[in-house]
């Protein structure tokens, strides 16, 4: 069904490029003593635009130069497109044709069915469908290579922008790494080596002849470990490894304060890079749903999506959650470094809705 589907969206793409094709080439005839007019430009760029939205390609900006240039070159291939429906359209008209005189018992043409001339006539019927299809597929993708060759960004500037978005993600990640150290630090500095300080004094105090604190210091003893178990969570989950992502994200549910719940729809094993970039992006953002937003509910959803791992995390708090936020900030660099997609909406009184993409290619 999605192949049929597919199918008939390039035959519809493929008739309507021809259309277009015969429009264009009459608005170059009329404009050919004008096509230094700026007007003229704009109204090129204008068609050259509905072209790229016809083939499915997003330019942010159409190279200088090209549109005009672009409607020249893509005139004869628009119109090859027609012939080739034309001629598909043609052959399915006598197919039905010949079917329709042969199921009355009607000679057609002057010939009558019979087992060889029905074979024949199949098995042609067949290859010719076959090419007119190829054919199809050929214009359409002929289509799209010259619209990306003659209006698509320039190789040269696209690798600039490129090194300068993998410089800025790589200092991004350097900062989030110090970041995510000093917060280490923090949790060690601030909760478990105060915990375990005490502990040593209760100890201490207990060797003087005081076993009632042994009890004490028994549960504080306990709770450090609780702590530093999560403190090495929040450095790398040891259990991601080992369980995979669906567990490792039950055990955030687990620990969580706030009722979480957990949809994780993998088909087979995502990369080890999108498995720890995956759990991050909902560790965080249930941390921020619990600590920050009020949150009674929080829903997590993990699927796949063509080649990338989508990840959506939804709570019912009071929103307002800014991206540039220092622990979605983190998030959007470590997902960017990955060619991956990151998007916070979080309207004033909810709910917020942090989505993460993560290409697994």
């Amino acid at each position: 069904m999605r192949l049929a589907a597919e199918g008939l969206r390039l035959l519809g793409a493929v008739a309507l490029g021809a259309v277009t094709a015969l429009i264009e080439l009459a608005f170059l005839l009329l404009t050919l003593p004008s096509l230094g007019n700026p007007n003229v430009g704009a109204a090129a760029r204008r068609l050259a635009r509905l072209e790229a939205r016809r083939l499915r390609l997003d330019f942010d900006a159409l190279r200088e130069g090209g549109p005009l240039p672009y409607l020249a070159a893509r005139a004869p291939v628009g119109v090859l497109g027609g012939l080739v429906i034309a001629l598909l359209v043609f052959g399915a008209h006598m197919g039905v044709l010949v079917l329709a005189a042969w199921a009355r018992g009607e000679p057609f043409d002057g010939m009558r069915p019979s087992v060889p001339l029905v074979a024949y006539f199949g098995v042609g019927g067949v290859v010719l469908l076959f090419l007119e299809l190829s054919g199809v597929v050929g214009v359409h993708a002929l289509e799209r290579r010259l619209a990306l060759r003659m209006l698509g960004p320039d190789p040269t500037r696209a690798l600039e922008r490129r090194i300068a978005e993998l410089a800025e993600s790589r200092a991004g990640i350097v900062a989030a790494v110090d970041s995510e150290r000093r917060r280490i630090e923090r949790d060690l500095h601030d909760g478990l080596q105060q915990r375990l300080v005490a502990l040593s004094m209760l100890i201490g105090r207990a060797r003087r002849g005081r076993s009632e604190l042994l009890e004490q210091a028994h549960q504080e003893a306990q709770q450090a470990l609780a702590e530093l178990r999560e403190v090495a969570w929040r450095v790398y989950p040891s259990g991601l490894d080992s369980l995979g992502l669906e567990e490792a994200l039950a055990g955030v549910a687990e620990r969580s304060g706030v009722p979480v719940q957990v949809a994780c729809d993998l088909r087979r094993r995502p990369p080890m890079a999108v498995e720890t970039a995956a759990y991050f992006v909902v560790c965080e953002a249930v941390t921020n749903a619990a600590k920050h937003a009020g949150a009674t509910l929080i829903t997590v959803e993990v699927h796949e999506e063509d080649a990338t791992v989508v990840v959506r995390v939804r709570d019912d708090g009071a929103g307002g959650a800014q991206a540039t936020g220092g622990g979605l900030s983190g998030l959007a660099r470590r997902v960017a470094a990955l060619d991956g997609g990151f998007e916070v909406s979080s309207p004033a009184g909810g709910p917020t809705t942090v989505t993460a993409v993560l290409p697994c290619g």
